[in-house]
């Protein structure tokens, strides 16, 4: 079963911290689960299993479901700034919670905040118009060789190593 494995990968404490932010935030909940499918049925979509190497279909990955993140709990609170906190919340406590390399970890933050700005920027139902905007952002993404290269991205996604097959 996948969710055991991926409970098993989880450092020991993080499962408290999930615990916090949930009864913190509990209506955030369901739409993020949601939010989680959707994104990974999308982006297997487009990308197929590409999405799994970091690849620009992982950035656009990482950056659309902190947008459809922010998109779904929207539904149950009027609060952007809420709704912004609890997305970097869940997807920072991921990102920490599933150990990873320095550059692939710093990556995927600066992907996420990516997510964030693009939701910040285009918070309208339209998801169809944002799915395009990322796959552009993603077939411009700039490739990183180091952490330091990440702060010279901008608004730019970025990624570690080319995709080995086309888009759709």
């Amino acid at each position: 079963m996948r969710v055991w494995q991926s409970l098993k990968r989880i450092r020991p404490n993080s499962l408290w911290e999930l615990s916090i932010l949930a009864v913190k935030y509990p209506l955030f909940l369901h739409p993020t689960v949601i939010a989680t499918k959707e994104c990974m049925r999308i982006s297997t979509l487009y990308y197929g299993r590409e999405h799994y190497r970091n690849t620009p279909a992982n950035a656009f990955r990482h950056a659309f479901w902190n947008y459809l993140i922010a998109h779904k709990c929207a539904k149950w609170s009027n609060q952007q700034l809420k709704v912004l906190q609890w997305t970097k919340a869940i997807t920072d406590w991921h990102e920490n919670a599933f150990v990873n390399r320095e550059l692939p970890r710093k990556m995927d933050f600066h992907n996420n905040d990516i997510g964030r700005m693009v939701y910040s920027q285009n918070n309208t139902n339209n998801v169809g118009s944002v799915i395009q905007l990322l796959r552009n952002k993603a077939q411009n993404a700039l490739q990183i060789k180091s952490p330091d290269s990440i702060s010279l991205a901008s608004d730019n996604l970025v990624y570690l190593y080319p995709s080995t097959n086309t888009s759709k």
